[in-house]
């Protein structure tokens, strides 16, 4: 995912590219947490042993007297604790990665489509909700403390797989929003979209997209998920392809030297499209990529993560 500014109609372009990496480190955390599974399944040899088979708890645990049981008992209710807060801080450090993934999502979705970011979760499994610390003042038996600990991991590594699997659908549906860079490589935006002198006649005309000028040959991308529903020839574009991607919009690229996807082809984001030309009326090598939304012509601007300034 790349977040772009330009700087003017016909200014350079600066992008900001959101890697894997980071879009993954929510994972890390939330695959952290869940190795905390073990510590619990620790604790179920000695609450078996301790209240229901004090042999086994000599057996396993060296306790021979009344004393050196509580004595145990002090000692894993420690950790149980130490566990509880554990789980505690590491629901909060998901919370603060739920927060930056949202702005995430508000800065990435075009404001065309914005109103839809809520609609990509499910709405299931509930707030994910941090397990409150034991109170000290009033402790209950280690069985009820165990009871309740599990009970309330289970809660929330069930919420915390909910989530995950919300942030994935969401990922996946930027993904067919055309938000991306239409080539790759080297390129300056050399036209923007609205009315301008006509390059041939000179007087003015409306100019639907933005000119990206990049070196004949420049790989020409898909900037989203889709469908190619034409590849062909016109006169006033050349070599031209058009991709159908979800929610109303599309996406035309044209003047290419070369067309390589197909009609009927399903495309990923960044996938290879054609290739940098000046074919049809054009006046040099540069790709002229248009925007629709449910077959209007809109700035291309206008999807980008980021509006110009």
């Amino acid at each position: 995912m790349q977040l772009m500014w330009l700087s003017g109609p016909t200014g350079n372009v600066r992008t900001i590219s959101i890697t894997t990496r980071t879009v993954l480190t929510a994972a890390v955390v939330i695959g952290l947490f869940l190795v905390t599974a073990g510590f619990l399944l620790h604790f179920v040899g000695f609450k078996i042993a301790v209240e229901y088979n004090p042999d086994l708890a000599r057996s396993i645990g060296g306790v021979t007297t009344e004393a050196e049981q509580k004595r145990m008992e002090s000692i894993y209710r420690d950790h149980l604790s130490q566990l509880r807060e554990s789980m505690h801080n590491t629901v909060n450090e998901i919370r603060q990665l739920e927060t930056m993934k949202n702005r995430f999502m508000e800065m990435a979705t075009p404001n065309v489509v914005r109103d839809k970011i809520n609609r990509r979760d499910d709405n299931k499994g509930g707030p994910l909700v941090a397990p409150k610390p034991f109170s000290s003042l009033f402790r209950q038996p280690l069985g009820i403390e165990f009871d309740q600990t599990l009970q309330d991991f289970v809660q929330t590594q069930h919420a915390v797989l909910e989530l995950r699997s919300n942030w994935e659908k969401q990922l996946e549906w930027l993904h067919t929003l055309p938000t991306g860079l239409p080539v790759r490589g080297d390129f300056k935006v050399s036209s923007g979209f609205g009315i301008r002198n006509d390059p041939f006649t000179g007087g003015l005309a409306m100019h639907e997209g933005l000119d990206f000028t990049a070196s004949t040959g420049t790989a020409v991308i898909a900037t989203a998920k889709g469908t190619v529903t034409r590849s062909g020839w016109d006169f006033g574009y050349g070599n031209v392809i058009e991709v159908q991607h979800a929610e109303g919009f599309s996406t035309r690229y044209a003047h290419l030297s070369k067309r390589i996807a197909q009609v009927g082809d399903v495309v990923e984001r960044g996938g290879v499209l054609g290739e940098v030309g000046s074919t049809g009326r054009s006046t040099g090598p540069h790709l002229h990529y248009e925007v629709f939304i449910r077959d209007r012509v809109i700035n291309p601007v206008q999807v980008l993560p980021l509006s110009s300034s």
